[in-house]
Parts: C-alpha cells; structure tokens; sequence
C-alpha cells in the first residue's frame, strides 16, 4: 500500500474532524438558549445569572473558550464537565454508547444482508417478475422519513402483531437483542433501497462480462461463480456506497432511538441540545465525527484490498 496515500487519507480525516469540532464549538452556541437560565430556572436573578455564567466560564471571550475546549480535548480526551450533571461528558457518553453501537451494528448487518439477498435476486431473475416487484421497492421506500417507519412498524408489528415490545431495552443478552431487533430494522430500512439498487446494477454489468461468459463456457457451477466471481467485482462500488452512508445511518439510529424510547446516545443528543449542555452536545458531535472518519477510512482501506488494480496506486 502507498505510505502517500496512507498519509493524505488520515491527513484528511484529521482535517475532517478538526472542521466539525470547531464547527460544532461556535454553531452551538448561536443557538437560543441560556444554559445558566436552565439551571437556575426561569425566575432566576440577573446577579446569580451572572454568577452562574462566570462559574461555568461562558462569560469569556469565544476565543478563549475554544482555546480551553481544545486544550481539554488534548490533555484530558473529553470536552469538559456536562453543565447541567457536572459529571465528565466521557463519562456521560461512555454510559449511553454500548446500546447505541450495538443497534448500529444490527442496522448495519442488517441492511447487508437483506440487500445482498435482493440484490442478488433481482439480478438472477432480471426482467421477471421478481425483478420488478423488488426494483419497485427502492422507489416506495427511498423518500420515507425514518421516524414515520419507525411509528408504522411499532403500529403493525407492536400493537397489532405484538411481535416486539413497543420500545425499551430489555434485560439480559437476549432481551437487550430482542428489543433492538425492530429499532434496527427501522434503521436498516433507510439503507436497503439505495444499497440494493447500486449492487443489483453492479451484479447485471459483472454477469454480462467476458470473463463471466469464459467462466459459463467452462462449465463451472453456477453457484460458484455467482458467489466467488460476480459477488466480489460488483460488492466493491456498493462497499463505497456503504461507507459514503454510515454518517446517515448514524444520524437515523440517533433519530430512532426518541421513536422506540431507547436511552442511548440519541435520547442523550436531544435532551442536551434543549437543555443547551454544550460540552455534552460537543462530545456527541465529536465521538459521532470520529467514528465516520474512522469506518470510512476501514471501508476505503477495504475496498482498495478487495480490488486488485489499486495496489500499489497512490
């Protein structure tokens, strides 16, 4: 693998992350709200607003705040104590993060598998039945909001089938996995339709090579050159496609856990911002940054693996 190439990539995933941290620090702070006011409560004092203010260090200069959010970034590796619990937003986010990458996790298995089965049903029977009735389903799902799924699966599947628990997480392994099992096809959801329609495309363009022929003329089973051949040349454009949306399969998990009621990072998100906790919210933002910089930098490394004629390319 190039060292310049490895170099200017992880250059640019720290560029990348500097930019939202800086700006996640100012836009916050143009939002409406006192954070003092939250803690002291709608009837406080200007004098003891003033007070609160200089104690939690919102009565300095922006640059001067940004300063110190940096430099307890770099020494402490957290962005400061929550204003409103007083308790480290590592800690905080720490206690939030096992549920919440878990149902990322499931979401993103999810939308692999259930695309790679379509995908590939469609592209073996193109222009049947089949064929349609699964190209279709792009078309009526891809302009959904992700909330109102969230709210139609808890209607039919919930209420009515009473297949999963409304919302909650439950106990144990198997309950914790029990219950994130709708949130996390809520997710996928969102994912699926573009994911299927790029690999089915990929599978048809694979299928109609010459290679592809060559290997039929050879009478190898179709099975394995379905699964060892096309599968690997058409999944890499679709491996890129993943990687491109992690950043809103994150956003939508986010999203998700308010509809099914799950006390992750997302409920942590929301009651931060109407609270006006900026380092709780800064914390969020930069986890939430780095964890994208970091999966698209593994599926880039990934798909230069998987395809043979970026070796040795800068």
């Amino acid at each position: 693998m190039n060292k310049f190439w490895l170099i200017s990539t992880v250059g640019r995933a720290l560029a990348v992350i500097l930019c939202v941290m800086t700006a996640v620090f100012f836009l916050i702070r143009m939002v409406p709200g006192d954070p003092a006011k939250m803690i002291l409560g709608e009837y406080s004092t200007p004098e003891a607003v003033e007070s609160m203010h200089h104690a939690l260090g919102l009565d300095l200069p922006l640059g001067e705040q940004f300063i110190r959010f940096v430099k307890t970034l770099f020494t402490q590796g957290d962005t400061g104590n929550s204003i409103i619990n007083r308790t480290s937003t590592r800690e905080l986010i720490a206690d939030r993060a096992p549920v919440t990458l878990l149902l990322i996790g499931m979401a993103c298995a999810l939308s692999i598998v259930i695309a790679l089965v379509l995908a590939t049903l469609a592209a073996t029977h193109k222009d049947k039945l089949l064929d349609h009735l699964i190209r279709i389903f792009p078309t009526v799902t891809l302009g959904m909001p992700i909330f109102w799924v969230g709210i139609l699966l808890i209607l039919l599947l919930s209420v009515h089938l009473h297949w999963f628990p409304v919302g909650g997480v439950g106990e144990g392994w198997w309950g914790t996995l029990y219950s994130l099992t709708l949130p996390a096809i809520t997710v996928a959801f969102s994912q699926i339709p573009t994911l299927v329609r790029s690999l089915r495309a990929q599978m048809l363009e694979v299928l109609e090579s010459d290679f592809v022929v060559t290997l039929k003329a050879a009478r190898l089973p179709s099975r394995v050159i379905l699964f060892k051949h096309v599968l690997r040349n058409a999944a890499l454009p679709t491996l890129i496609l993943l990687g491109v949306n992690i950043s809103y399969l994150i956003g939508g998990t986010l999203v998700v856990e308010q509809v099914f009621g799950i006390k992750g990072i997302g409920s942590l998100l929301f009651s931060s911002i109407s609270k006006r906790d900026f380092p709780v919210i800064q914390g969020i933002a930069l986890y939430c940054a780095v964890s994208v910089v970091i999966i698209s930098l593994l599926i880039e490394l990934l798909s230069r693996w998987l395809d043979p004629r970026t070796k040795g390319k800068p």
